[in-house]
């Protein structure tokens, strides 16, 4: 299987290096949509969405404005949108039949309704919290007008599987999708959040969706996160316990298995890079050497 990485929309909430870590306090921080397209045997296989491109033409009513003027400030571009990249690699809104959902917050499912005919799979407390719409902020996170086709939804149950994945509970036999692919449930930042699996060539990608925002979550040791996302994992999480339970695991997955297994985050600009370059020119564990030498490589700007 081939797998593209895809920023799906870059958001620009004020801060900067209170937020993403990059040099000077001056101007906004920079954090990916940072989506997974895999090219498999029966079609392409997109992991998250991003933003979508009804979110770029007609925001307002699709967005919360808490989040589209003041905390997250998406830079709305239609080239950004998953189904123009797609289409710029030569496929079709066609040819994605599968759409495998870390969770359904705005910022991830925005492009659902550019793929109508695509099965979407996503764990089922996920939807149900969601469709729900029982608190005030889940009306502003979850937002009905992005997902409109709902008739080729398929739903996992969160528990009661024996399979297990590097010690972690899994989902195995996704309705159509190949057995490298997995839903890991990962719960905490909403009631039905995971992270996708993926068995590549050179090994194993786990997308943790936001499980975690900052790369320095990740360190063995020294682990760190930025003031401001600190802030912001609080005031989305749903079940803080369970989040930051899964997040020590996730640590010590890292720290047990990172030559098998390259986690990364759906926010951090800074994985999103070092695996696109990794994309074009591969090498060994793109994410391992910089967390174990705890020295921060140069950001792009």
């Amino acid at each position: 299987m081939r797998i593209h990485h895809l920023n799906c929309t870059t958001m620009c909430p004020p801060g900067r290096r209170l937020m993403d870590g990059r040099k000077g306090f001056a101007g906004p921080a920079a954090l990916t949509c940072h989506c997974l397209l895999v090219e498999g045997a029966r079609g392409l296989i997109l992991v998250d969405t991003g933003f979508g491109l009804q979110d770029v033409l007609n925001p307002r009513p699709r967005l919360a404005p808490m989040f589209l003027d003041v905390l997250c400030r998406p830079r709305l571009i239609e080239e950004s949108t998953a189904i123009r990249q797609i289409e710029r690699l030569g496929f079709k809104a066609e040819d994605v039949r599968d759409i495998v959902l870390t969770h359904l917050d705005f910022d991830h499912a925005g492009g659902l309704d550019d793929f109508p005919q695509a099965r979407v799979h996503l764990l089922a407390d996920e939807y149900l919290q969601a469709s729900a719409q029982a608190t005030p902020l889940d009306r502003r996170r979850f937002r009905p007008l992005q997902w409109i086709h709902e008739e080729h939804w398929v739903t996992y149950p969160t528990g009661g599987s024996a399979d297990r994945w590097f010690g972690f509970e899994c989902v195995r036999d996704l309705k159509g999708l190949p057995p490298e692919i997995l839903l890991v449930p990962l719960v905490g930042h909403t009631l039905g959040h995971a992270g996708v699996a993926i068995q590549s060539d050179d090994g194993w990608l786990l997308h943790a969706g936001d499980a975690y925002f900052y790369h320095g979550e990740m360190a063995p040791d020294r682990y760190r996160c930025t003031p401001g996302l600190r802030f912001y994992q609080k005031l989305m999480q749903k079940d803080g316990y369970m989040r930051w339970y899964n997040l020590r695991r996730l640590r010590e997955l890292v720290r047990n298995h990172g030559r098998d297994v390259t986690v990364f985050c759906a926010h951090d600009s800074l994985e999103f890079e070092l695996l696109e370059e990794h994309e074009k020119a591969p090498i060994e564990s793109p994410l391992r050497g910089f967390i174990e030498s705890q020295t921060e490589p140069t950001l792009h700007a």
